[in-house]
């Protein structure tokens, strides 16, 4: 068996890292530089609280491989187990936080609540006028610019092809898979793999499937270097939209989330973050911590996302087109899953089934 991933954001690689390992013949193909996308975009958050409860499994799956991943990738990605801190400011958000709690005990995963006098005392700073929290004290963050890259060179240490700045012209069915024409080439596969994110909808169109995505950007930024005193991820509950931020250990402060994703041009892919948008974004960031209100932003940015409108991301076998897979449209949450995507689907690829359970994410939701 010989297959072709499109896509070398974090899915794409990984999925290549992990088929190769089984020692099946992949080639990876991305128009730009590796990790250049989305995932580079992402804020590097690596949590399980808040998801959808079915996807549980592949994000527990998923965080025992980012355990891992020093020893399977051979370098450091900066994943570290800090915590995921929720902070609650109103009594409707604490009671979505039980109800979450509650549901998601069964599912594997334990959060800790903490009060006011909790919160104070084990991380003084954050949330000035919050009522209580939620922790994940597993979870934590990575290094979202250098995670797909090294994922890339780990597959091509074990044999994987990988191919940068290769353009697709065009995609056909033959009669033993598919043939892939390229800026370097055609490239024949008996099984193709749709990494390619936002874009994902376009190759799954080609063979009939039909995907309700848009393409968003989020509005990130980072502030000047501080003194390092935030250790966990810090979030929000709330009923409109959260803020987020963790600080780096050269100190700067990430932030994101606050204002509503900013729409992406298809045709071209390209996000802009809006800075009339900040002012509005960092009321709610400084929120989180109020430190932050005399601290200098040094830099936004924004990439192109692939959101679906169930909020669910495309994943597993193509319903049409044997020998087609899909792993697409994580909806801007995709970065904690991702090695856990790569691995599932390499199982999938390779024997016909996955452990973990892919249902809800299938492609033939959407059929007609």
């Amino acid at each position: 068996m010989d297959v072709i991933v499109l896509g070398g954001g974090l899915m794409g690689t990984s999925a290549a890292f992990f088929l190769a390992r089984r020692g099946i013949t992949v080639t990876l193909i991305d128009p730009n530089a590796i990790g250049a996308g989305a995932t580079t975009a992402s804020f590097g958050n690596i949590r399980r609280t808040g998801r959808f409860l079915p996807q549980l499994p592949l994000a527990h799956r998923s965080r025992a491989l980012w355990g891992q991943a020093k020893d399977l990738l051979g370098r450091d990605v900066e994943f570290r187990a800090t915590g995921h801190l929720r902070l609650i400011f109103d009594a409707a958000s604490h009671a979505d936080m039980r109800r979450f709690a509650d549901a998601a005990a069964p599912w594997g995963l334990s959060l800790e609540e903490l009060d006011a006098a909790d919160l104070r005392r084990r991380f003084p700073g954050l949330g000035a006028d919050a009522i209580s929290a939620s922790f994940s004290p597993q979870d934590g963050s990575a290094n979202p610019r250098l995670v797909g890259p090294a994922f890339a060179d780990a597959a091509a240490r074990i044999g994987a092809r990988i191919l940068p700045h290769t353009k697709v012209h065009g995609i056909a069915r033959t009669d033993s898979g598919f043939a892939v024409q390229t800026s370097r080439g055609t490239l024949e596969s008996a099984v193709l793999l749709n990494c390619v994110g936002a874009w994902g909808k376009a190759i799954a169109a080609q063979f009939g499937e039909d995907v309700p995505l848009t393409m968003h950007g989020p509005q990130m930024g980072v502030t000047e270097p501080l003194p390092h005193r935030v250790l966990p991820v810090v979030g929000m509950w709330s009923q409109e939209i959260g803020a987020y931020l963790r600080q780096v250990e050269r100190g700067n402060i990430v932030f994101g989330g606050g204002v509503a994703r900013t729409p992406v041009d298809p045709q071209t892919g390209h996000a802009k973050a809006d800075p009339q948008l900040l002012r509005t974004q960092l009321k709610t960031v400084v929120r989180l911590l109020p430190a932050l209100r005399d601290v200098a932003v040094i830099r936004q940015w924004s990439g192109c996302e692939g959101y679906v409108a169930d909020d669910l991301p495309v994943m597993g076998p193509s319903g049409t087109t044997p020998g087609l897979f899909h792993a697409f449209g994580f909806c801007g949450h995709g970065f904690q899953l991702g090695p856990g995507v790569g691995d599932a689907m390499a199982e999938l690829i390779a024997t016909g089934t996955c452990e973990t359970p892919l249902a809800p994410f299938d492609i033939k939701r959407f059929a007609p």
